[in-house]
């Protein structure tokens, strides 16, 4: 198979994993503290990443890969799910999604800066009216909205964008599942700490759609997605390959209404599609 068109089948399978993860964190934050949440989800996620390394007798990572293996973690790890879990104690799945349409700009962002990538002048102004479509959409949104919680999607975006580029640069020597992997393990030392201290006294309140959101951003958005995402930048590129988020919101949005039963209003809907619009125009001068 074409080794583009193999990073754009991975990176679809990635995104559609993650589209999962917003609508499951906001069932989980429902019962748990988003600090339990994070740290639960990371410890899960790096205990299978160790026994995948163990069995398949993966090499560790040079010295020269830890600094960039730190801000995969920091990001993707640590940074991107306690914020969106912050967020989501104030703001809907569905209000939240709208904020992914910044991802890929975010992401190509750092492929600028860290992966040396050099898209064309035009693609910044793409990026500049896509940011103004969605602050626009926070300042002027449905009742729904919050300003901390809008601040800290804001937030989550910058740091996942970060994360997922240099991820996506790293996975080129290291190999895609394998970084994912060894960012969990070296987070671990502090999250399953953080995991027994911030665990609920009891679990008896905690309802099944928490304990199933809890599995999911555990295995898919932690992990499994992760296996196909960071293969997929590695292959097709990072600003490339990293514009299928794009599809996110809408997959997210559907996610949203039929199994949390959010509303999806035509503001909503409308800053969605405007930033999807900025983004594939993004795309073409990448």
């Amino acid at each position: 198979m074409d080794r583009a068109l193999n990073g754009w089948i991975n990176g679809f399978i990635g995104m559609l994993i993650f589209a999962g993860s917003l609508p499951a964190t906001r069932a989980a934050v429902s019962d748990f503290e988003p600090t339990f949440l994070t740290c639960a989800r990371a410890s899960i996620a790096a205990l299978l990443g160790i026994i995948m390394l163990l069995v398949l007798r993966q090499r560790r990572p040079d010295r020269a890969e830890l600094p960039a293996l730190a801000l995969v973690a920091l990001g993707v790890v640590v940074g991107f799910p306690l914020l969106t879990a912050l967020a989501l104690q104030q703001v809907s799945s569905a209000h939240s999604i709208v904020f992914i349409g910044l991802l890929p700009l975010c992401t190509a962002l750092f492929g600028v800066l860290r992966a040396g990538e050099r898209p064309r002048p035009a693609f910044w102004l793409f990026s500049l009216l896509g940011g103004a479509c969605v602050a626009g959409y926070a300042a002027l949104g449905d009742g729904a909205a919050s300003l901390q919680g809008d601040l800290l999607m804001l937030a989550a975006v910058l740091v996942c964008g970060l994360g997922y580029a240099e991820g996506g640069r790293l996975a080129r020597s290291l190999g895609g599942w394998q970084v994912i992997s060894w960012a969990l393990v070296l987070a671990l030392p502090v999250m399953l700490p953080l995991t027994l201290f911030a665990m609920p006294v009891s679990l008896e309140h905690v309802a099944i759609p928490a304990w199933l959101g809890l599995s999911y951003v555990s295995l898919f958005s932690m992990l499994i997605g992760f296996v196909f995402w960071y293969r997929g930048l590695a292959l097709g590129g990072i600003a490339a390959v990293g514009q299928l988020q794009l599809l996110q919101p809408f997959v997210g949005l559907g996610l949203a209404a039929l199994l949390l039963s959010e509303t999806v209003s035509w503001t909503m809907l409308g800053a969605t599609l405007g930033a999807v619009a900025c983004v594939m125009g993004a795309k073409r001068f990448a």
